[in-house]
């Protein structure tokens, strides 16, 4: 992994959120709880504020670290400062790029750094995404890894270890605290499927003498996502049984965003065993993933890897079906996925979750950040760096990357978004290292 040490600053831009209360994650007044927001930072105190919306907010400049004034007390003054160097400082010690995406990988990271101050990574700041997505974390801890924080990555993984149920399935989200899921939602079975592909990806990135105390330590993650992906395949049609996705609906049949990021769990989880020293563990999984492959092939890969087996409109999901997540690209993959953009574009120029979403205006970044990262990882660098200037063209006024792009091409939605995040990352990363 190299190292580079910053030598650009971040934006310097500024502060002002009123809060209240002591909690790390202290919520924003209810005015100040809307869908959009200019960023996050962290105060003097180590507390996640929540930027609003055109609050012109001050940073010390190369952190996510609001500036207290010039008339703000001496203590104060120190502590802000002291973060801000901790901030530097940890940016220094892994990997940056060298070339045009630097400032755009500075921010991105320390926005992640920001979202995941309390162990697992928050989706956004704003309130309704003040939670920990299963699948938002594993991003954020490949991202992690990916860049040289191995102990951040390791933590998040240890977050979902410590949430995940005994019989290894994750609610759809978790409390900052980790003290559970915050409302009723169904359990989503992607989140098992991506845990095991970030535990995969992060201990590969870590140095070989560290590997195995890596799988030690996080061995019931292994052993217990492992268990419950065999047990939803395990049927006639090697398949799992329908579950909500990154879509966050209902879902009465199978979507490729369940189907394919349980055949990557499967596939990861093979070679963590392998690599653990369980041969045998290993190749019976490594069959039951080629089943599972050939199974998303067959009702999948027949009608161009769209939404549901079968005749359906495309989907992004169509990226999960290509490497960084799978080995290689399915059967027929890589010309469905490289076909399906166009019918998901919308009118500022990202794309939506897939072509049958019904909202027509708004141009959704993590979406259009898989696209980046699945051209960069299957070797269209051209495509992956369009992708990658049209998100860094529609940040937030702090150069936060926001959930959503208005028509007029407006950011929208909480910002950051942690998922967009981390693919930003993920895919300069694939560019460049």
């Amino acid at each position: 992994m190299r190292r580079r040490v910053l030598s650009r600053a971040i934006l310097a831009v500024a502060v002002v959120v009123l809060i209240s209360g002591t909690a790390l994650f202290e919520r924003p007044r209810r005015d100040d709880a809307g869908s959009y927001s200019d960023g996050v930072a962290l105060d003097a105190e180590g507390r996640v504020q929540l930027l609003a919306a055109n609050s012109d907010p001050q940073l010390l400049i190369g952190s996510r670290v609001l500036d207290p004034g010039a008339d703000a007390d001496p203590t104060t003054i120190d502590a802000a400062l002291e973060l801000a160097q901790q901030q530097r400082d940890w940016l220094a010690s892994g990997w940056l790029p060298q070339g045009e995406y630097r400032e755009l990988v500075s921010t991105a990271l320390l926005d992640l750094h920001v979202l995941s101050t309390g162990g697992g990574t928050l989706a956004a700041m704003n309130q309704n995404w003040r939670y920990v997505w299963p699948r938002d974390a594993s991003f954020a801890a490949v991202a992690f890894a990916a860049t040289g924080h191995l102990d951040d990555a390791v933590e998040v993984l240890g977050f979902l270890q410590r949430v995940q149920a005994p019989d290894g399935s994750f609610e759809a989200r978790y409390l900052p605290d980790g003290s559970g899921p915050p409302d009723g939602r169904l359990p989503q079975t992607d989140g098992t499927g991506w845990a095991l592909w970030a535990l995969d990806s992060v201990v590969s990135a870590a140095p070989a003498a560290q590997q195995r105390a890596l799988l030690a330590e996080l061995d019931p993650l292994l052993q217990r996502s492992t268990d419950y992906l065999l047990g939803l395949v395990d049927n006639g049609r090697s398949l799992p049984p329908p579950s909500p996705d990154y879509w966050e609906h209902r879902e009465r049949l199978l979507t490729l965003g369940t189907a394919a990021p349980v055949l990557a769990g499967l596939e990861a989880a093979s070679r963590i065993h392998d690599r653990a020293g369980r041969p045998e563990r290993s190749a019976a999984l490594a069959n039951t993933a080629a089943e599972v492959r050939a199974s998303v092939e067959l009702f999948f890969g027949s009608h161009s890897y769209g939404r549901y087996a079968g005749p359906s409109h495309a989907d992004a999901a169509s990226a999960f079906v290509l490497p960084p997540y799978q080995p290689t690209p399915l059967d027929g993959a890589l010309q469905a996925w490289s076909g399906s953009a166009t019918s998901m574009l919308r009118p500022a120029g990202g794309i939506a979750p897939g072509a049958g979403w019904r909202e027509l205006n708004l141009s959704w970044t993590p979406e259009t950040a898989l696209y980046a990262l699945a051209a960069a990882s299957n070797g269209d660098h051209e495509q992956a760096r369009h992708w990658l200037d049209w998100l860094a063209a529609h940040r937030t006024p702090i150069a936060a990357l926001p959930e959503k792009v208005n028509a007029d091409g407006a950011p929208s939605g909480p910002a950051p978004l942690a998922w967009t995040c981390a693919l930003v990352v993920l895919t300069v990363a694939e560019l460049e290292q």
